[in-house]
């Protein structure tokens, strides 16, 4: 019984590796794009493997679903249909025939590249050599101050309280990737879907659907795997699925209310952090008999930004900066 998880775990892994090399090693930019899908979706699957719900969520949403969509509508905008050569270079002889076709960088750019690989792989192999056989970390220290958090899920106790710092960083990247591809000004309008058919019966189907399960996310995350990253990646999932329906924002919505919601995440956060400072605490340090309380609150504001946030990526360019609006 216990050779079985031993195998099925090493197929995982060698699988892993075979998808990474066949994405890094792809000429087709298409096909290195489901590739990385792939990649994604077992990685969720090893993570569940490793005990680790929470991130597999954030895996499977945010890695494979969302990047991947972000990524498919980037090379529609970038490459002609059906173009799957554009950074390839033929090389000609005299005559002018060609005689092999590389891909941009050449030869020497490959060598130096498999040299940094290997400088890479070697310092991280010593890392991991040099750990120690026994680590304690952290986990008793969470587990020992985890009724002072507010919530009973040791995950979101370690990213809204303990460590809240960071998940308030994160939450500030996201809002400043938005605004530099806003930045980028209009870009090129992606072809209106059909009207009717198979994506608009879908979306009418499972909108409604990922909408209850970011709710159920939301709510759960304070004492089972959730939370507002999980919830806001199918927030922005269903809105990708929309867009790619056909669906847009009017333009009483598409202005300022649209931006409220985009900032009240990363703003409700600030505004938390600085009232517990004003009243006598430190900044995100909440009160353990309030802590609960606050963490819904800041998770259910973020859980709008964040969805809200991932959809504009996709649209990629501000809602009424395009024709029709």
């Amino acid at each position: 019984m216990t050779l079985l998880p031993l195998i099925f775990d090493g197929v995982l892994g060698f699988t892993l590796l075979w998808l990474a090399w066949q994405l890094l090693g792809s000429l087709a930019l298409f096909r290195a794009i489901v590739l990385f899908i792939a990649f994604g979706l077992l990685m969720a699957l090893i993570w569940v493997r490793l005990d680790a719900p929470d991130v597999a969520l954030a895996e499977a949403a945010i890695g494979a679903g969302l990047t991947g969509a972000l990524l498919l509508a980037a090379l529609a905008r970038v490459e002609p249909p059906g173009d799957e050569t554009a950074n390839l270079h033929p090389e000609k002889d005299g005559q002018g025939d060609i005689v092999s076709v590389t891909e941009g960088g050449g030869l020497p750019f490959r060598r130096w590249l498999v040299a940094l690989h290997l400088v890479l792989a070697c310092g991280l192999g010593y890392a991991v050599l040099s750990l120690p056989s026994a680590a304690p970390g952290l986990s008793e220290a969470v587990a020992n101050n985890l009724a002072l958090s507010g919530v009973s899920n040791p995950v979101t106790a370690v990213l809204l309280n303990f460590r809240a710092y960071d998940t308030l960083l994160e939450m500030g990247v996201l809002l400043l990737a938005l605004l530099a591809v806003w930045s980028l000004g209009r870009t090129p309008d992606a072809p209106a879907p059909a009207a009717g058919g198979v994506l608009a019966l879908l979306a009418r189907l499972l909108t409604p659907l990922l909408l209850l399960v970011a709710g159920y996310l939301l709510w759960v995350g304070g004492r089972a795997p959730g939370g507002a990253f999980q919830a806001g990646s199918l927030l922005g999932a269903a809105g990708v699925l929309l867009v790619l329906a056909g669906w847009r924002l009017g333009r009483r919505f598409a202005q300022l209310p649209l931006r409220i919601t985009l900032v009240v995440g990363l703003a409700l956060f600030m505004a938390v952090g600085l009232s517990v400072m004003l009243a006598g605490g430190r900044f995100l340090a909440y009160p353990p008999a309030s802590a609960g309380g606050l963490i819904l609150l800041i998770e259910a504001a973020a859980t709008l930004s964040i969805g809200m946030i991932l959809a504009a990526l996709f649209l990629g360019s501000r809602p009424g900066s395009r024709g029709g609006q």
